[in-house]
């Protein structure tokens, strides 16, 4: 069992994931926050790496990547943030990446450097299951989950098929459009969570719009895990202290371990 699996498979607990995107609003904000994420009841934390072309992101994830490669970010970068992270958090980082920038770095070079950063999974929400045989193989080799996305419109076939390859955990998309902060969730998450767990046995994960603990709750109740960025990268921006992120989160956690497993 590796670092990420021990992490999402607490009898008891429910997963909380945090995203963040590596350089934004800049360094040494972004180096001070993920210890605060990790030492205030993250689970796990998803490193985003800033991408000029984000189309699975809305509006906040977007501004936040063009700050960060404004701020000269490059994937080069957030290997090296990466390793520094590694050494002084225990809890497990996850490279969210398009991937054009893995095929930029070679797929396999990226997985071997990703996994020398301390980095244990990659998450790559524009590669559909069918192209993914090669960073498949390549994660493997050097001991990374690739973790592949589920959205309320894939078929009952598609699902078992990226529930087979997927490793770590399966993202579950909590609506159908792009990541933001949103006030209500789809009236149909439940069911869809439902018919995703009629086909695996790994931990399901539920991001895309989730911002408020209430919400949070929701989606423990039926979910392993709960992913959570627009709405922390929002308070980041708007409070370089982290005071108010690291409140956030505390709620988030509270949240989550009121829920009855």
């Amino acid at each position: 069992m590796n670092q990420l699996d021990r992490a999402l498979r607490h009898p008891g607990r429910k997963a909380l994931i945090a995203y963040v995107t590596v350089g934004y609003p800049d360094l040494d904000t972004m180096l001070r926050l993920v210890p605060l994420l990790a030492e205030n009841g993250c689970d796990v934390i998803e490193l985003g790496i800033p991408f000029s072309d984000p189309l699975a992101d809305g509006a906040t994830i977007q501004q936040a990547s063009h700050i960060a490669l404004q701020n000269g970010m490059t994937p080069d970068g957030c290997f090296e943030v990466a390793a520094r992270l590694s050494r002084v958090v225990d809890t497990p980082l996850v490279f969210m990446s398009y991937y054009n920038p893995v095929l930029r770095k070679g797929i396999d070079c990226f997985c071997s450097i990703a996994a020398r950063s301390g980095v244990s999974g990659l998450i790559v929400p524009d590669l559909p299951v069918d192209e993914g045989e090669i960073l498949e193989q390549c994660s493997r080799k050097h001991d990374l989950d690739l973790i592949y996305l589920v959205a309320p419109t894939t078929t009952k076939l598609r699902i078992r098929q990226v529930a087979e390859r997927s490793r770590g955990f399966l993202y579950l998309v909590s609506l159908t459009g792009v990541t933001g902060s949103r006030a209500d969730l789809d009236e149909g998450l439940e069911h869809f969570v439902a018919r995703v767990r009629a086909e695996t046995t790994l931990p399901l994960c539920v991001g895309f719009g989730i911002s408020l603990p209430s919400q949070a709750s929701r989606v423990a109740r039926i979910a392993d895990g709960v992913i959570v960025g627009s709405r922390l990268l929002q308070l980041v921006g708007c409070d370089r202290s982290l005071v108010s992120a690291t409140a956030f989160v505390r709620e988030l956690r509270s949240a989550l371990d009121s829920v009855t497993v």
